[in-house]
């Protein structure tokens, strides 16, 4: 499960031919669209997305970027109207797309929430306190990496795994100096390794679906590109962690951890409502109930546990304590909790959460999502992935386009699934047709589609990302190591015809297993 979009829903509406670009009933009042119409809304993004950075620096996704993205869907509009689709038929397009995301919206809300009562309850600090205790600095980089790979394994999440985990190494890495960015990386690089080597996944399960294949077939196929990629990404992160100056000391250090044992008194017990997270992510309950869930948990440890801490967030003598502490929680679910210990280091860690926190990154998906609906529904998408087909080759050739269209799709839909689906389909016929077996495809489709979505700012998982661990997705790029690697291992596999699986020899596999 990396994000909560339902992927049948997705596949419903994204299925070349059905009416995301041709509407049932149109007869031929539709004009095919040119390569030139295609690209032309595509040229308009990135002049715009290039002035916003250009102009508003690491604010541009407070607003400069989603004025981008709506600017580019009106003129992706104007072509639509050009090539005679109706307002009622491309507002169809957009309602579609956002509706897709809707899901992802959901999550976003609540993982506000569960961090503003999270910190409230005192269950990010104490895993902030004993990840300090724990985790060696040098070692630090690669130790949240793997911890990450580990838990998303057994879950299949790599949005609960930077919900809760994930969170908790950020603060530690702030309180120990360490830098926020590439912790960050790594915490992406693991979650989403151990997400897509999950046979729990909803990407892990799609992927083979697309391709028409079995899931474990698809995941033995994709460790040959994954794990190479993951042992990359742990060397990159060791090397980091032992030719980084650790700017905090032993003292500094201990002052912290003082700080924390202090305001929050930390203990196992305040460590209940991540595994309580976890347990349901295991036992596979859908992201929304589980992240609500976590949230009442930690709701009910701030209230048990952090009554007077409650109290004086509050800081309201007259209201009397039951309605304070009430109050209290309410105020960290939709606006985050504010800290004040004295500690300016401490403070900024803690001081994040609620659903007031997220609404940037929720406009953002909004204008995303109608840019792509747009495009999907005018045919304009399409039209982009029909044009690759002409420099497939060979088999090398077809597994490049493969890796470039998914990817581009991410760009363009802002969703992975629909960058999962639409190229998946489109080109699962290009395979047989060269004679490769569909786990060639499936494989693709996640070293692609799957592994770059959180290095898209605009995408529901890299805004996900860049909301729930408070850094920039242009900030943690460099630095998603993995992510980074694992589609240039993919391509350098194809353009050597390495690991490339024959349909005839995968037939033959298989009437020796039966």
């Amino acid at each position: 499960m990396t994000s909560e979009t339902d992927p049948q829903q997705s596949a419903s509406h994204s299925q070349p031919g059905s009416n995301s670009s041709e509407p049932k009933g149109s007869g031929n009042k539709h004009k095919q669209p040119s390569l030139f119409d295609a690209l032309t809304p595509i040229f308009a993004l990135v002049v715009m997305l290039t002035a916003a950075v250009y102009l508003f620096s690491s604010d541009s996704s407070s607003g400069a970027n989603q004025i981008a993205l709506i600017m580019a869907a009106c003129v992706a509009l104007i072509i639509g109207v050009k090539n005679g689709y109706s307002w009622k038929e491309m507002e169809k397009g957009i309602v579609s797309s956002v509706s897709m995301a809707t899901g992802a919206l959901l999550i976003l809300f609540t993982v506000g929430s569960l961090i503003g009562t999270w910190i409230l309850s005192g269950t990010v600090p104490t895993m902030i306190y004993y990840g300090m205790k724990i985790l060696n600095p040098e070692y630090f980089y690669a130790a949240s990496c793997l911890l990450c790979a580990i838990v998303a394994i057994s879950i299949g999440s790599s949005w609960t795994v930077a919900g809760t985990l994930g969170i908790a190494l950020i603060g530690v890495a702030g309180a120990m100096g360490l830098n926020i960015e590439i912790t960050a990386g790594a915490i992406i690089s693991g979650a989403y390794f151990g997400d897509k080597m999950s046979p729990m996944s909803d990407t892990t399960n799609l992927a083979p679906a697309v391709a028409g294949t079995d899931l474990f077939s698809h995941i033995r196929h994709m460790a040959w590109t994954t794990v190479p990629s993951i042992v990359i990404a742990l060397i990159g992160f060791l090397f980091l962690g032992f030719n980084t100056e650790i700017p905090a000391t032993g003292a500094e250090l201990a002052r912290t951890m003082a700080v924390l044992q202090t305001q929050f008194s930390p203990g196992l017990h305040l460590l209940i409502p991540l595994l309580v997270v976890l347990a349901l992510a295991y036992k596979k309950m859908p992201a929304f109930p589980t992240v609500i869930v976590g949230t009442m948990a930690g709701a009910v440890c701030a209230a048990l546990f952090q009554f007077d801490n409650v109290l004086k967030f509050v800081n309201d003598p007259e209201l009397l304590p039951v309605i304070a502490l009430i109050k209290g929680i309410w105020i960290a679910m939709f606006n985050g909790y504010t800290a004040n210990t004295g500690n300016s280091m401490i403070d900024s860690l803690l001081s994040r959460g609620g659903m007031g926190s997220m609404i940037n990154t929720v406009w953002l998906i909004l204008c995303a999502m109608a840019f792509g609906g747009v495009m999907e529904r005018t045919g304009l998408l399409k039209r982009i992935l029909q044009s690759m087909l002409v420099f497939v080759k060979s088999s090398s050739s077809l597994i490049l386009t493969t890796l470039v269209s998914c990817i581009g799709a991410n760009l363009i839909t802002a969703d992975q699934f629909i960058a999962i689906i639409l190229p998946g389909r489109m080109l699962k016929v290009e395979y047989t047709k060269h004679g490769l077996a569909p786990v060639n495809l499936s494989r693709a489709l996640e070293d692609s589609a799957t592994i770059t979505s959180p290095l898209v700012p605009w995408n529901t998982c890299g805004a996900y990302m860049a909301s729930t661990l408070g850094v920039a997705t242009i900030a943690y790029l460099p630095f998603a190591f993995f992510n980074l690697v694992c589609p240039l291992i993919s391509a350098s596999y194809a353009y050597f015809d390495f690991k490339i699986l024959k349909l005839e020899d995968m037939e033959e596999a298989e009437a020796v297993a039966a």
